[in-house]
């Protein structure tokens, strides 16, 4: 198939923009579902190792509703509409409704054909990079995962361990022979972004009391120290802490948020590394040459 993409490179781009689109279709799912998942078994955890009359009076987990990524079906929230196929398809559906459903007529989110329309440009600017080959699958995947973490950070002050943690494995494997980061730079950049802003966190404790950042902040460094190497953190954390400082000092300039009430910083590290990974190297040269 690489061949026929070669030979005829809209055909591999078609391809890529259409994958794009089903992954993000899937990836709305992920978004809307994983964090009540999580949810829902911590509280299931907490009721087994803490029992107690409130919890005495629930039902057992095997009794509870199912609920998972592919159960139940597709529906619309407000009114339990099941989705057909065609009401299903990636962007189409959604105009075709004019972003509504066909059943109640309520207003879908714009979230939806977006996260769409976005994994799409994300396949293609990995193929864009990277040719039609290994690397440019493996760091679609990559994005992909960035972007989920991003919605779901944004929306729940959630970066999953389901998401972050595989990611950073693959990474490492990967470095073994399809990343252009081999195996050294890989374990030297997951070790050096994760301990970074472990000690950024103890030493903003130590100083205020307060916590600074999350867990899952430390490990999504880790994964991007992991698939760009080392040499990119600096980029990372650089953009990452402009890009969110002026975001939140035009958020309380507007009044959209108080300065009191914490704010998720993973999407400013996905942005950060998806940046780096197009970037970096001319963002390296024109400091040094500005530097010089």
């Amino acid at each position: 198939m690489a061949e026929i993409f070669q030979v005829y490179p809209w055909v591999g781009f078609l391809f890529a923009a259409l994958f794009g689109l089903v992954f993000g279709s899937f990836g709305n799912v992920i978004v809307a579902r994983l964090p009540r998942m999580l949810e829902q078994q911590w509280r299931d955890e907490c009721a087994a190792a803490f029992p107690s009359k409130e919890h005495a009076n629930e039902s057992p987990a095997n009794e509870k509703k199912r609920f998972n990524l592919a159960y139940p079906a597709s529906h619309c929230p407000k009114c339990g509409h099941g989705l057909r196929w065609f009401e299903n398809i990636p962007l189409i559906s959604y105009l075709v409704q004019m972003g509504r459903c066909r059943s109640c007529n309520t207003h879908i989110s714009l979230r939806y054909p977006i996260t769409e329309a976005v994994s799409a440009l994300l396949t293609l600017a990995a193929v864009t990079q990277f040719g039609f080959t290994y690397q440019a699958i493996a760091f679609a995947l990559f994005l992909y995962a960035l972007l989920l973490l991003t919605l779901i950070d944004a929306e729940t002050m959630l970066l999953p361990d389901q998401i972050t943690l595989p990611l950073l494995w693959l990474g490492l494997i990967l470095s073994i022979h399809v990343l252009p980061v081999g195996p050294t730079d890989a374990i030297i950049g997951g070790a050096a972004g994760y301990l970074f802003l472990w000690s950024v966190y103890w030493l903003f404790k130590l100083v205020t009391g307060k916590e600074g950042m999350g867990y899952g902040d430390f490990k999504l460094l880790a994964v991007l120290g992991v698939w760009l190497g080392w040499q990119a953190l600096p980029i990372v954390v650089l953009l990452s802490s402009l890009v969110g400082a002026a975001y939140g000092i035009l958020m309380i300039t507007l009044r959209k948020h108080n300065q009191d009430n914490p704010m998720p910083f993973g999407p400013f590290l996905a942005v950060a590394g998806g940046i780096a990974l197009f970037y970096a190297e001319p963002i390296y040269r024109w400091y040094w040459s500005f530097a010089l």
